[in-house]
């Protein structure tokens, strides 16, 4: 896109931000038909100053709308830029799987150096190292295509298709996490379509949840909590569970449950919370201990965690807290991080909602020390963060203030 001139790429941007040409001239304080002449090229952009206004009613690097690699700011280099996201867009919108029908697909990277690189990017999203692995995917995303088209029907293909799967559901996850909910449901749906060429019913399962979890992410509770449901039934009775050890097929069972339960809970469904949790604590005792088969970080710990955020998602801020605050110490310590944050971040909704504001600053702050990109890049925490900031009386303390700071919120 860069190529565009200008004016085209104003108008790329208002589309995807899903702003009509009027309600895009009334944020600028311009005429309709000057954002019209401005798009069609008819008038130039020669002032600075009305291309930065520009960048910001879109909300959008100002480099980036004049065609150019953005700069970014040291303290947002864990988080994803829109640059990015547009690399990963296009990765996912490749299909080189139907061109190699007329030429030759071209030479794949080795499988063993996949599995690394794979390996190495879960370990990255479970680290909530966001930044880096935005930058990882857009590649990763190619050569793993690449390499499941040159390997199609050989001997190879089941084992290619399972990497791509795997590299879908990594970007369905970040990209979820950092608001793309859109890209996080295509990259999901690819997972599960790749999954079954794979021969693998548990990363078909997999990437299932993720689906779902872009479904909830989208306001489609229901249809998450029936996705999820429906696809640990047919686990629940083992018969697709194919070569799988029974600690992973309990794993991606006990998974897919707490999902559910997560669904139920936004949707207001008690008992139907209380029924999936009981059935994930019972996969989980039968495990023993918590495990991070198919990358689910599943067992008891995670379980209580789910308890804590479904109470949030129900309101009960008090049970939230209770069951946070007798918490394994150690058991939750040797959580990873990404795990661990993501609690903080709904430890801090519990306490916000029985009124202890200055407790669900400390539960941010806490989040944030472990690992910032799970605090500073998700909008959920921004809300978060907006809410204590309204609730806290005079001044808040200066580690929040300068939290908020760096989150761009406004004290």
């Amino acid at each position: 896109m860069d190529e565009l001139p200008i004016g085209r790429r104003v108008a790329y941007w208002r589309t995807r931000r899903k702003m009509s040409q009027q309600v895009f001239a009334d944020r600028l304080g311009k005429s309709k038909s000057w954002v019209d002449k401005v798009e069609r090229g008819v008038r130039r952009l020669d002032k600075f100053s009305v291309v930065y206004e520009i960048a910001d009613v879109l909300q959008l690097d100002v480099q980036l709308l004049l065609g150019k690699d953005p700069q970014r700011r040291p303290d947002s280099i864990n988080c994803i830029d829109q640059v990015e996201v547009e690399e990963i867009r296009a990765a996912l919108e490749r299909y080189d799987q139907i061109s190699a029908f007329f030429h030759a697909p071209p030479e794949p990277p080795a499988l063993p150096e996949m599995r690394k690189a794979v390996g190495h990017a879960w370990l990255t999203y479970q680290h909530a190292k966001y930044g880096v692995l935005a930058r990882a995917l857009p590649k990763l995303l190619r050569e793993a295509q690449a390499a499941d088209t040159a390997l199609a029907n050989t001997a190879s293909s089941a084992g290619a298709a399972h990497l791509l799967g795997e590299v879908y559901q990594i970007a369905s996850s970040a990209l979820r996490k950092l608001g793309e909910h859109e890209l996080a449901w295509l990259a999901g749906d690819r997972g599960i379509a790749v999954a079954q060429r794979a021969d693998d019913p548990l990363l078909a399962a997999t990437a299932t949840y993720r689906v779902a979890l872009s479904l909830m992410s989208m306001g489609r509770a229901r249809p998450a909590l029936e996705v999820n449901v429906n696809i640990a039934n047919r686990l629940a009775s083992g018969g697709e569970s194919g070569e799988a050890t029974e600690p992973e097929r309990l794993s991606v069972y006990g998974a897919l449950l707490l999902q559910g339960s997560m669904a139920a809970a936004r949707i207001g469904d008690m008992a139907t919370v209380r029924d999936l949790l009981a059935g994930a604590d019972d996969a989980a005792r039968q495990i023993g201990g918590d495990q991070n088969h198919y990358w689910t970080s599943f067992g008891p710990t995670n379980v209580q965690l789910h308890r804590v955020a479904t109470a949030v998602e129900l309101g009960e801020g008090r049970l939230a807290v209770d069951v946070h605050e007798n918490l394994d110490v150690e058991a939750f310590s040797a959580l990873m991080p990404e795990r661990r944050a993501h609690h903080y971040l709904d430890v801090a909704r519990g306490y916000a909602l029985v009124g202890e504001v200055s407790k669900a600053s400390e539960m941010l702050l806490e989040g944030d020390r472990l690992a910032p990109s799970e605090i500073r890049c998700r909008p959920l925490a921004r809300e978060v963060l907006s809410d204590i900031l309204r609730r806290t009386r005079g001044a808040p303390p200066p580690p929040v203030a300068e939290l908020a700071e760096h989150m761009g919120v406004g004290v």
